[in-house]
């Protein structure tokens, strides 16, 4: 008699309350149900975790894009610092009624040095490449002349260059030797 029981039928087995009868077409139902509320759950979670994500991601783009409106802003405001003392220099030297011709070089002197030591916090240095070989990235050749030096190399420099760390200011406006054999 075993082999005749069906496959949602209780199994006779001395117990006295039988099992309940769950239709077959419901248990992939129920399933299904179950497993759809879970992903719905799952869902929810990634939306809220994505959209979380999002304004975190707008948030920081906003931050760089002050950042960097804010670094362009001020990018000169420590040279600018600098150079105020060389301007305050001028004008006291402009202010003195009755300069002579050694407290103006005096004055002078110091503005300079003012200036250099602006220039040396900003990274700022000169381009003097008196006798060095002729580079088109730092100079500019105003004209080839004959001279005793090698060929493609700098005989005088007519206004000298100016550098930002890597990147070239001013180049330097210089005269460059022929070829001896030009």
């Amino acid at each position: 008699m075993a082999d005749d029981v069906k496959p949602n039928e209780p199994a006779e087995t001395g117990s006295a309350a039988p099992e309940a009868v769950v239709p077959e077409a419901a248990l992939p139902f129920q399933a299904n149900e179950e497993r759809i509320i879970e992903l719905e759950a799952e869902l929810a979670r990634a939306k809220e975790d994505f959209l979380r994500a999002k304004a975190e991601t707008d948030n920081t783009r906003r931050r760089a894009q002050t950042d960097i409106a804010n670094a362009h802003k001020y990018a000169s405001e420590n040279f600018a610092e600098s150079l105020v003392p060389v301007k305050d220099s001028l004008e006291a030297a402009l202010a003195d009624a009755n300069p002579t011709l050694e407290t103006l070089k005096s004055g002078v002197e110091l503005t300079l040095k003012q200036l250099v030591a602006a220039f040396e916090r900003a990274k700022v240095t000169e381009l003097n490449p008196a006798g060095a070989k002729f580079d088109p990235k730092f100079h500019q050749a105003i004209s080839m002349v004959e001279a005793e030096v090698p060929a493609n190399h700098v005989v005088s420099v007519l206004q000298k260059g100016y550098q930002i760390h890597d990147r070239v200011l001013r180049p330097a406006l210089v005269t460059v030797a022929k070829g001896r054999d030009a």
